[in-house]
């Protein structure tokens, strides 16, 4: 097949996106996402033959979602967007498509494009990093992505937070059901509550107002670039890794590159510490594209 297609499934958004033979994008399609599970596989099986029929091919797919198949069931689990959990997602896509579909998850994707051509190109082992809604990770070593016994390597924002002070015990509650889990700190909406409470969910205006002179949104920023260290640090002395690629909303925010890496070399048991954190290069891209990607060139 000349064309790799991905799809990167999110909960509000679907996005479609056909590769060819060199890797370069010639389709890319988005939509809101249903909120129904059948809806959703109806969606995603409109857009890969719309797709098809633009292109004139037939083509390998390949899906990031924001869960996993678990090896023990052969169901969804793990999903923020709840509607796919505890579904045969994969082989009720492959039935609805007649072929075999590979499916991931969108961190482990995003990872994947970015260690393949992106910001994290030539590295052996790759850490990519979502910050977004949520905070996930995937791991690359050698160009393959590695999911693990239970497929859940990367499950990074689901660790608790390191060395946390007096103030930040117990932690938040997770919607996994644990509490102080490194995303109820600093996921966006958790960076928005830092800075404006409870109800605030959009952190986008901060970089803005800290330049501006509000001391409000600088001291968020600066508890939030220290916690986001502190949870590096720890991936740092277990994996060592060749390159850390952010991405994800919050990856846009300046405060992440002038002033983590200090932060994080005060904590990894390590005379140096020099480990590149990158921004991505493909941008919202990263998602289908490391979709495609689960195909590997014929």
């Amino acid at each position: 097949m000349a064309y790799r297609i991905g799809i990167d499934l999110g909960g509000t958004k679907t996005e479609i996106a056909a590769l060819d033979v060199e890797g370069r994008i010639v389709l890319r399609r988005r939509l809101g996402t249903a909120a129904d599970y059948r809806t959703r596989l109806g969606q995603i099986g409109d857009l890969v033959h719309e797709a098809e029929a633009e292109l004139g091919a037939k083509a390998t797919v390949g899906v990031g979602i924001p869960g996993v198949i678990s090896p023990a069931t052969g169901l969804v689990k793990n999903a923020n967007s709840t509607a796919i959990n505890g579904q045969p997602f994969d082989r009720d896509l492959a039935e609805l498509l007649d072929r075999p579909v590979r499916v991931e998850n969108d961190a482990n994707c995003f990872a994947l494009s970015e260690a393949a051509d992106g910001a994290a190109a030539g590295s052996r082992v790759v850490f990519g990093v979502i910050l977004g809604t949520g905070c996930g990770a995937g791991i690359i070593v050698d160009g393959k992505v590695v999911e693990g016994r239970h497929r859940i390597a990367g499950e990074w924002g689901h660790n608790p937070l390191p060395w946390p002070s007096p103030e930040e015990m117990p932690g938040p509650q997770c919607w996994c059901g644990q509490r102080g889990c490194l995303e109820t700190w600093i996921a966006g909406p958790a960076l928005a509550r830092s800075a404006d409470g409870p109800e605030a969910r959009d952190a986008r205006s901060l970089p803005a107002r800290a330049a501006q002179g509000e001391a409000r949104a600088a001291e968020a920023l600066a508890r939030h670039v220290d916690r986001v260290a502190r949870g590096l640090a720890h991936v740092v002395n277990i994996l060592d890794p060749d390159a850390i690629v952010l991405g994800g909303g919050v990856s846009n925010m300046e405060h992440l590159y002038t002033d983590l890496p200090a932060l994080v070399r005060r904590h990894v048991f390590s005379d140096f510490v020099n480990t590149p954190i990158l921004r991505n290069k493909h941008g919202d891209s990263s998602g289908v594209r490391g979709a495609a990607w689960l195909w590997p060139k014929a």
